[in-house]
């Protein structure tokens, strides 16, 4: 769900609490360290989300010499379940759904899910957490979750995903086949990773024949 999906603006939530104290010098690499760090934070064990994002804030404050006031993290999460879809998404989202069971699988918080959720406008057949999994992407525990609930196997399935290392990487491994990377720009492509790319929703619907 989130970038796939959700516009899942973190970094420009990031931006916009440090901009009063992030040197201008330091503001692109302490971006690209919170983004690192929080890979990092959900390679261990299953903690709450929160968690994910403040210890990742304060280590790319510690590790770039940012300033560390500790309710900054809170407002971050806090703007998580406000961020709607992209706009390629609403209409080939529902087309979607209208032929085929759509599942999230998602690093989002449990309280979060729901709400930015709805805002794709589109019926899903489930719904999946790594609060419900107690293991985040791109842990193998995380899908393995999904695939138990669903009561079936990854090479059934079609996974699609803006995130290489966060997800088309680990589906591969689980013997999905049918892997689509929705090209956002946001992480380099890793053609062995996945079977399709595109660059819109528009083109998972084209893959189809829809």
């Amino acid at each position: 769900m989130y970038g796939t999906l959700t516009d899942f603006a973190i970094g420009s939530a990031a931006r916009e609490v440090v901009k009063d104290v992030a040197p201008p010098d330091r503001l692109d690499a302490f971006l690209h360290r919170f983004s690192c760090y929080q890979l990092d934070e959900v390679m261990g064990d299953w903690r709450p989300y929160d968690e994910v994002v403040s210890r990742s804030f304060e280590r790319a404050c510690r590790s770039t010499g940012v300033e560390f006031r500790p309710g900054d993290p809170d407002k971050i999460f806090a703007a998580i379940p406000g961020w709607g879809p992209h706009p390629d998404v609403p209409g080939p989202l529902a087309e979607l759904a209208e032929h085929f069971p759509l599942v999230i699988i998602s690093n989002a918080a449990d309280r979060h899910a729901d709400q930015n959720v709805a805002k794709l406008g589109a019926s899903f057949h489930a719904v999946y957490t790594a609060e419900m999994a107690r293991a985040y992407k791109p842990r193998l525990r995380a899908f393995e979750f999904m695939y138990e609930q669903l009561g079936c196997r990854p090479e059934e399935t079609m996974h699609v995903s803006s995130s290489p290392r966060y997800d088309l990487q680990s589906a591969t491994d689980l013997g999905v086949k049918d892997t689509v990377y929705l090209n956002r720009g946001t992480e380099p492509s890793a053609p062995y990773y996945h079977a399709y790319e595109v660059t819109s929703l528009a083109g998972v619907v084209e893959l189809l024949g829809i």
